[in-house]
């Protein structure tokens, strides 16, 4: 049974015997929801004042166009420092200061007098608030989930869908009453809500329970066994920084205390101390003992440029991301230029959101009971979503336009809610090496985000087409598509690589250098173990 240790208070570290697919991962999942509303519902939902930016500050589609995109690059290139911050401060300051850095963006850009001061405002300041509340909670939310992990995510990511179904046309509405810059004020009011998600992410700690000690041994050996056991993994829980009492990040591998258990039982020296009182003291002797050579689990990691798994995986995420953000910033206008009324425009983008829930869903439910083959079906929806894209630019009444909406919004779930945690399957860079990943990951995605939206504004300002802007986000989804397919083989090559590598090995282990087979002594092969025992080496003389 799967039960929880408290420590620390109401922020310290949760401890379970193994990953717990629940407990306080659903208070987790729940702050996710929340700081899925208040980062990518918002980001999306800011087209409804494109038009408005552009009257007000006389600028063209593209230059409204790179306060999206500049904060959406903040957003994804700070994602290394936000790895780099939680694994030094914990994640619980870091969600809070992101929190802050959010609203105090969105509300002073009420505030502004030029495009440019929007630039620093929604494109700086609040940029880099949404990736520092965003990344140290859905990498959390991934250390309490194994079984349920994609199903968990897919449902707690749905939150930046409800905010858009609802944003979109409340905000329509609302900025007709009381005007856009007060409209701003009040999302940031909203966004508040970061900031007590930020006190919500507590750590976890892995500590499975210690086996019977061997009868053999006897019962004082038992005893000591078993304290030796705790000791070791109270080291391990210093040294991935989730230990009882501390206060720092959790975002290290699952499998980090138990798959370098070995080496700290080999490090650690016996201890004669069983009072669970002195728990708490034993933990910061093993800190002292520890010394500044304790290793530390890597959060920026960029090894995974030297993986061509990665490599392909994160081109991947660079060329799709394209198309993550301009259809939802020039859909309403394209609805316009078609014919469809203001009115109804806007629930193009409350359809597209509602579609995107029920895709979210669907792919939480599908891959949940996958035990392979996801990026297969990561790689259909990509292929399916790049086809609508390019159906925005053809159609040309209201009902294509909205079974547009739908169909895009629900590949976009599909796909919106894997990306991610995609990284974690054994499929990409599997669950130990994901959190020093999604940085390098999101980071690469950053340069996408950046040029997105310019790009589609450039095209529509020298073609006077909204389509053309589809077209682009196509072009990048096609392409993120080729290279998702390079995925496969390229970890099949990895894994044959490898195996020749560990058969070299063994050959010549088997076979060492200059030596002929016909010297062997087969009767000391035979013997070698019961050499072990008087203490001869098992080698072939």
């Amino acid at each position: 049974m799967k039960t929880m240790v408290p420590a620390g208070g109401c922020t310290g570290p949760c401890v379970y015997p193994a990953v717990p697919d629940g407990g306080w991962g659903w208070v987790v999942a729940g702050a996710f929801f929340v700081v899925e509303v208040c980062t990518y519902g918002t980001i999306k939902s800011l087209g409804v004042f494109l038009e408005d930016l552009m009257e007000e500050f006389g600028e063209s589609n593209s230059r409204v166009s790179w306060v999206i995109s500049i904060c959406v690059f903040v957003f994804n290139f700070s994602a290394p420092l936000a790895s780099v911050l939680s694994n030094r401060f914990g994640c619980l300051p870091v969600a809070v200061t992101g929190g802050v850095l959010v609203c105090l963006g969105t509300i002073s850009s009420a505030f502004t007098t030029s495009i440019n001061q929007m630039y620093v405002t929604i494109g700086v300041v609040s940029g880099l608030g949404y990736c520092l509340s965003f990344l140290p909670t859905v990498t959390m939310l991934a250390q309490y989930f194994s079984r349920r992990r994609t199903l968990v995510t897919s449902m707690a990511s749905s939150g930046e869908s409800f905010a858009v179904f609802a944003f979109a046309p409340a905000f329509m509405t609302l900025k007709k009453r009381i005007g856009w810059r007060s409209c701003l004020i009040i999302i940031g009011l909203i966004q508040t809500a970061v900031i007590g998600c930020g006190f919500l992410l507590r750590p976890i700690v892995i500590r499975p329970a210690a086996e019977p000690a061997s009868t053999e041994r006897g019962d004082d050996a038992s005893e000591e066994g078993s304290v030796s056991l705790k000791d070791d993994f109270e080291l391990e829980n210093e040294q991935t920084k989730a230990s009882i009492g501390s206060e720092d990040s959790g975002i290290t591998s699952l499998s980090t205390s138990c798959n370098e258990l070995p080496a700290a039982a080999a490090a650690a020296a016996p201890t004669a101390a069983a009072d669970p009182q002195d728990e708490a003291d034993s933990l910061m002797e093993a800190q002292r003992d520890a010394g500044p050579a304790a290793p530390r689990p890597k959060l920026l990691d960029f090894s995974g440029l030297r993986d061509s798994v990665f490599i392909c995986y994160s081109l991947f995420g660079l060329f799709a991301t394209l198309g993550f953000f301009a259809p939802q910033l020039y859909v309403i206008r394209l609805s316009k230029s078609r014919g469809v009324a203001d009115a109804m425009a806007s629930y193009m983008l409350c359809a597209m959101a509602v579609a995107e829930v029920c895709g979210r869903l669907s792919i939480g439910v599908v891959l949940g009971r996958r035990a392979a083959g996801k990026l297969r079906v990561l790689l259909a929806c990509v292929a399916l979503l790049c086809l609508v894209l390019v159906a925005f630019a053809l159609v040309r009444d209201f009902w294509g336009l909205l079974s547009c909406c739908v169909l895009y919004g629900f590949f976009l779930g599909m796909v919106a809610s894997t990306h991610i945690p995609m990284l974690a399957e054994e499929e990409v860079v599997g669950v130990e090496r994901m959190a020093s990943s999604v940085g390098l990951y999101v980071c690469i995605q950053s340069f996408a985000g950046l040029a997105g939206p310019p790009l589609g504004g450039w095209l529509v300002d020298i073609t006077d087409n909204y389509g053309s802007a589809f077209y682009s986000c196509a072009v990048g989804m096609g392409l993120g598509a080729v290279c998702l397919a390079l995925v496969g083989p390229a970890k099949a090559r990895a894994s044959r690589r490898r195996g020749e590598g560990a058969g070299h090995q063994g050959d010549q282990t088997r076979d060492p250098p200059g030596r002929p087979d016909d010297d062997r002594d087969f009767l000391e092969v035979d013997l070698a173990p019961e050499g072990l025992g008087r203490g001869r080496s098992p080698t072939v003389a």
